[in-house]
């Protein structure tokens, strides 16, 4: 039987230290595809039987559905907003998937992905995808077990649904952006709602609906919202590179937005860089 461990990377972590505090960093960007969303791509094609599927994504999830289907063997077909940035869309067709750009956001690509008739690859609200993206974390709990606190990125959910579900009980905090914060809303209205999308990290977290299985994962494991600004997101680039020589996008350093900030007690924190999917190259 094939697993997912088969195919996709085990990330390392770094230890370092912030402005005087002790950090551990997950390098999730070195990942496949260059985000953790393969994972939970991979898990989801494994559990199927087909050979061909569809999908929706800002971009770095269509990258991770194309390179699924490319290792198993079926063919993908990907609907992006024409706004997605080119750097995504062209890694999607060099995969072999074929790219379909329609509508303005996220939500009306994945309403014309649906009407395709095809199986239809979920980015965030699906349990087997969430299962994969739990991965990363069950890799910090082991590799780094001191650490007591967990910075995800969240735009629809997968990530830190995953993260609450491997975290052993740590303090994971799903830091999202201020005008692109799907599930901040969510978690304070108790349930999924439509959100306004306006981020420099739009492209990766900028779902305009909670995942509602996510939601309830949240819900049930008392995660902490928390919201930082886009300038906040840049100088958190910006310092990721000069201090670490580390180069993620702007949905990659979100995470470590909040933990610059220091609102949350912790000895140890990790900040998980999700991904490095840009077309910002360092000066």
């Amino acid at each position: 039987m094939r697993t997912l461990s088969q195919y996709v990377r085990r990330t390392p972590v770094l230890r370092v230290s912030v402005d005087g505090r002790p950090l551990v960093l997950k390098l999730e960007h070195l990942q496949l595809t260059g985000s953790f969303k393969i994972r939970g791509a991979v898990n989801k094609l494994l559990s199927l039987n087909v050979s061909e599927v569809v999908t929706a994504s800002g971009g770095n999830h269509g990258i991770a559905v194309a390179q699924a289907a490319q290792l198993l063997g079926a063919h993908a077909t990907v609907f992006v907003p024409v706004t997605a940035p080119e750097t995504k869309t062209r890694r999607i067709e060099a995969l072999g998937a074929k790219l379909i750009r329609h509508g303005d956001t996220y939500a009306e690509a994945a309403l014309a992905a649906r009407g395709l008739g095809v199986t239809y690859v979920e980015a965030y609200d699906d349990l087997t995808v969430i299962e994969g993206q739990a991965t990363v974390t069950q890799e910090i709990v082991e590799d780094a077990p001191d650490v007591d606190a967990i910075f995800v990125a969240v735009g629809g959910g997968g990530l830190v649904g995953g993260a609450a579900l491997a975290s052993g009980g740590r303090h994971v905090v799903a830091v999202e952006p201020e005008n692109c914060c799907a599930m901040h809303h969510a978690l304070k209205a108790g349930a999924p709602v439509d959100s306004t999308v306006r981020s420099v990290a739009a492209d990766a977290l900028g779902a305009t609906r909670a995942g509602s299985l996510s939601l309830d994962i949240l819900r049930r494991n008392n995660v902490t919202s928390a919201l930082v600004s886009d300038e906040e997101i840049l100088s958190a680039r910006d310092r990721l590179w000069e201090e670490f020589r580390i180069a993620v996008e702007p949905a990659g350093a979100t995470a470590f937005a909040a933990f610059l900030r220091d609102d949350v007690s912790s000895e140890l924190p990790c900040v998980l860089l999700c991904g490095a999917n840009s077309e910002w190259r360092p000066s």
